[in-house]
């Protein structure tokens, strides 16, 4: 089976090629300094030639779901759903958090995955490994990081983790570092820069997974998965940015 996967949900995009049988092709990752939009189909244009396929060939497609940026995630899915109807082949969708805590496989300490959410909080979720993939342990939530930290600390003492044997990567991490060393001592886990960045490959390999287990999404009715609502949103409505997901 071969896959195109695509990562539009933070600043740092990509697009990735994997085939079952032989394992990843190819991987692009975009510093997006202007959008998406601009960047995206040519960059999968050029990754399909490099590797020497077409769209034709990808038996199926997989896209980062969300959190994340707004936009970005409504231009991955609208161009995994144009390849869809273009080709009739399905498509899987892929938690954006998952796909981060996918940096770290076999990993015997918990991965918290943080992203910045803007307003002063984090989309986070935290996840263990099990058997042959990660299994959550907080689902994904918009937070402030002070909040996140406490909850964190409470799932340790009902789960017997430490709360200082968790590694936590994401641009949300960075930015929170401080305060989660002040929270949970210099013995806190911080992934190398290499590891903090979503990776389109794992978007790949879990979307592989999926589409082997026919995990598929209904393009008409797949949508980002935003967990709060946009800016737009909340003018249009005046509601509580909280109330639901998006």
């Amino acid at each position: 089976m071969k896959i195109l996967a695509i990562d539009t949900s933070t600043m740092l995009g990509g697009v990735a090629i994997m085939d079952d049988s032989i394992g990843l092709v190819a991987e692009m990752r975009l510093n997006v300094k202007s959008t998406h939009s601009e960047r995206l189909m040519i960059s999968i244009d050029s990754l399909l030639k490099q590797s020497g396929y077409t769209i034709a060939d990808m038996d199926c497609f997989a896209v980062a779901i969300g959190p994340g940026s707004f936009t970005g995630l409504r231009i991955g899915l609208s161009t995994v759903k144009g390849f869809s109807y273009a080709t009739g082949n399905p498509i899987v969708s892929v938690p954006t958090l998952e796909a981060l805590a996918n940096n770290f496989p076999f990993c015997q300490y918990p991965v918290c995955t943080l992203l910045d959410a803007r307003k002063k909080e984090v989309y986070a979720a935290m996840f263990k490994w099990k058997d042959d993939g990660f299994v959550r342990l907080i689902d994904e939530l918009s937070i402030k990081i002070s909040d996140l930290l406490e909850r964190i600390e409470a799932k340790g003492k009902q789960q017997g983790f430490s709360h200082t044997n968790i590694i936590f990567t994401g641009d949300g991490a960075l930015l929170y570092k401080d305060k989660i060393i002040n929270h949970m001592g210099e013995e806190a886990i911080f992934a190398p820069s290499e590891k903090m960045v979503p990776s389109p490959a794992n978007v790949a390999l879990i979307g592989i997974k999926k589409a082997l287990n026919a995990e598929f999404s209904e393009p008409i009715n797949l949508v980002p998965f935003y967990i709060r609502k946009s800016e737009a949103e909340l003018k249009r409505t005046g509601s509580n940015p909280h109330a639901g997901s998006g």
